[in-house]
Parts: C-alpha cells; sequence; structure tokens
C-alpha cells in the first residue's frame, strides 16, 4: 500500500509538471521569429572583451543568427536548446522538484530528465511563475558547455514569453573562447591563477519585432 500511495503522489506531480510546462510552451508558440536589439556584457575570466551591441534574430523551431560588429559572446546555442527540448515532449520526462521564491515570486520547480541517454543535453532544470506562465530560471547541462544557468526578467513582451534580461553563468572549464578575444595574460611573468569556475554575460534586450516574418535563407548568409 505504502509503495501504491507513493506511485500515485509521483504520477499527480508528473501531471502538474506536464501541465506546466504545456502552459509555457502554449506562450512560446505566439512567437514564430523575432527580431531583438541586445546589449551584451561579459565578465569571464582570463578574457578581455569590452562591451557590445548586437541584433540577434530567431525562428521556429531552432533557427538563430546573431550580427554584431564587435565581439559578442554567447553560449553555443544557448538561445535555442531550451526551447527545442521543451517542444519535444518524447525527449524528456517532466517531473514537479518543489517550490522556490525567486526576486519575489513564487516559483514551480520542474526537472527535464532527457529520455536519450547519448544525447547532448544530459539534464535541465526550469523554474516557472505559474501565474504568467514564463521562466523565471532554467540551468541546462550539456555535454558541450557544460552547466548553463541562466535568469530572465521580463517587460512589455512578457506575453510572449520574451526577456528584457538575461544574465548567463557559464562553466568556465567548458566556455569556449571566440577567435580574436584578448587574453588578460601577463606574458613576461607567470600567468595568473584563476580561482573562478564561472563566468557571467549579461543582457538587455529591447525594441523587439515579433512575428513579421523573417526569411529562411537569412538564417544561411
Amino acid at each position: 500500500m505504502r509503495y501504491l500511495f507513493l506511485l500515485i503522489s509521483f504520477s499527480l506531480f508528473a501531471q502538474d509538471a506536464n501541465k506546466t510546462v504545456a502552459q509555457v510552451l502554449a506562450r512560446m508558440n505566439k512567437v514564430r521569429d523575432y527580431r531583438v536589439e541586445t546589449q551584451i556584457k561579459s565578465d569571464i575570466p582570463l578574457i578581455k572583451i569590452m562591451p557590445a551591441k548586437a541584433t540577434i534574430y530567431f525562428k521556429q523551431p531552432e533557427k538563430f543568427r546573431m550580427i554584431t560588429k564587435g565581439i559578442a559572446i554567447l553560449p553555443k546555442k544557448g538561445f535555442t536548446d531550451l526551447t527545442a527540448l521543451l517542444r519535444d515532449k518524447s525527449a524528456y520526462n517532466a517531473l514537479f522538484t518543489g517550490f522556490e521564491v525567486i526576486n519575489g515570486l513564487k516559483s514551480e520547480s520542474i526537472t527535464l530528465l532527457p529520455t536519450d541517454d547519448s544525447g547532448e543535453i544530459v539534464l535541465a532544470k526550469i523554474w516557472v511563475d505559474p501565474s504568467a506562465d514564463v521562466i523565471l530560471k532554467s540551468q541546462i547541462t550539456s555535454r558541450t558547455n557544460g552547466t548553463v544557468l541562466s535568469t530572465y526578467v521580463y517587460g512589455a513582451e512578457k506575453a510572449f514569453g520574451l526577456p528584457s534580461e538575461m544574465n548567463i553563468t557559464v562553466d568556465v572549464k567548458k566556455f569556449k573562447i571566440p577567435k580574436g578575444v584578448v587574453v588578460d595574460i601577463n606574458r613576461t611573468a607567470v600567468a595568473p591563477v584563476n580561482t573562478r569556475k564561472t563566468g557571467q554575460i549579461h543582457l538587455l534586450l529591447s525594441n523587439y519585432v515579433i512575428n513579421q516574418g523573417i526569411e529562411d535563407k537569412f538564417f544561411k548568409e
């Protein structure tokens, strides 16, 4: 009887988690494509990089392009991994794992366990504001990028689930330095020891243009 009770409780939690994910997806699916102006500031150990301005383009399901005159650092596929995973319902099992207050909002914590043990994503977790059906925080552990933790702040485009601000924490050991970036090492002395295991990337997003249409060929240029 005890094990039957645990099984029933587990099933109820799983059902709640799937419902929450479905509501988040419904909001995401309002967006077919968008363009957004972005200001990017990076604080990565041993790397000198100036703040950069960029334009980010996205089109469902996973098309992404960033155009910038300077050097901008973002985790590889950082904008598409989570949405791609959520949309493929057969790719994960969703489990409710508790509540957490984030910026004064009570969020539902949901762990996404990939069904493919050999896939790129090892584990994912999202914290959802159930009153608005938006993700307040996400954590993705992948084989290529290590663990990437993102927090989201919403403004005028909250109805579309599009943030006005993002803070991304990356795993320094897994982070790949883009070509042309100056490494901050004194070459005439002993290289400084880096004790930090994470780096920070901050994005301000503004002037969204949503659902105006972007041709597929644009992402291949």
